[in-house]
């Protein structure tokens, strides 16, 4: 489930409400409300980003290491032929 989205938090807001003790369940609107604010508030918090982000950023990694294994082999092209055996 995607927390950051807001279904996904209004979907858990919710749980955690209805798992309260049967007594406090007349207050389960209020409990779910503080709940997700509880919960945003929490996960503004931790350094995340988004799914398409991560993945955007993982391409980029990919890219750039295999520039750098083709620089690698070009490099050592360069020195074995300016020190032949």
């Amino acid at each position: 489930m995607d927390f950051m989205n807001s279904t996904g938090l209004d979907e858990l807001a919710r749980r955690l409400a209805e798992s309260v003790p049967p007594s406090l369940r007349s207050f389960a609107k209020d409990l779910e409300s503080n709940f997700k604010a509880v919960l945003q508030a929490q996960l503004a918090k931790l350094d995340l980003v988004s799914r398409n982000e991560f993945e955007v950023q993982a391409a980029l990694l990919a890219r750039t290491q295999a520039a750098l294994a083709t620089m690698e082999q070009r490099l050592k092209d360069i020195e074995a032929r300016l020190d032949p055996p």
